[in-house]
């Protein structure tokens, strides 16, 4: 052990008198102590830092008084509330009667009975086949829901219809009822339903769930509209 421990001290006391000789070959302790002494060493290691230099800046503020008119000047501060107003829209006729409550209030809907709501189909389909065989538009029957007549007020038209006799793309269309009166929609043609201005059109009629109305297309981007009455009275009844 001794033995070895003797050869292995040797070779490396060689190694480092090896290495000793190329550094000195390389002139690298020479090198070393240069850039250690030199005067750029010196002002660098002793150089603030950059942060140290920058200045701190104090920033003042200051209360600016608002000025006021001299009327209210001694008056007191004004105490403002929020004040919400409850908008009712109002039919733009009321010619039909009838109460606008079940509009806003859900609770006060009124659903037709499947007998009633048949009935007005009847009569309705009964409408159509007249005007086909005097005219020849296209028409079609639409049964009223609780979400063409309140809340969304979104009327889905049939989409067969749709594809086949009106415009591929958004339009307004016009429906005109049985006094001539004209009420301006804004038909979604992806939807294929009337959205906007169909609820004026609703509440000025006062539609209600399982009135039947049918649909004639008199010209390109024109409905006239006849409405049947769920529960209307007989022919020759006064409504």
């Amino acid at each position: 052990m001794t033995a070895k421990a003797s050869e292995y001290e040797e070779i490396r006391r060689k190694r480092l008198e090896e290495n000793k000789k190329r550094m000195e070959a390389l002139n690298l302790p020479n090198l070393s102590q240069a850039l250690h002494t030199s005067p750029l060493s010196k002002s660098k290691s002793h150089s603030p830092s950059p942060l140290k230099r920058v200045k701190s800046r104090t920033i003042e503020k200051q209360v600016v008084v608002v000025r006021r008119s001299s009327r209210v000047a001694n008056m007191p501060a004004p105490v403002y509330k929020e004040v919400v107003i409850d908008r009712v829209v109002t039919p733009r006729s009321r010619r039909y009667g009838g109460s606008y409550d079940r509009y806003r209030d859900y609770s006060k809907r009124v659903y037709a009975s499947d007998e009633a709501r048949q009935e007005a189909l009847d009569k309705a389909d009964k409408i159509q086949s007249d005007l086909q065989s005097k005219s020849h538009h296209p028409s079609f029957v639409k049964t009223m829901l609780q979400s063409h007549v309140t809340g969304g007020f979104w009327l889905g038209l049939s989409v067969q219809f749709c594809k086949t006799h009106l415009p591929n793309r958004d339009e307004r269309i016009t429906l005109i009822d049985e006094d001539g009166d004209e009420y301006e929609t804004l038909y979604l043609a992806r939807k294929t339903g009337l959205s906007a201005g169909w609820r004026g059109f609703s509440i000025a009629h006062n539609l209600v769930d399982g009135d039947a109305l049918v649909f004639e297309l008199i010209s390109r981007t024109t409905f006239k509209v006849y409405i049947v009455r769920v529960n209307s009275p007989a022919e020759g009844e006064e409504q």
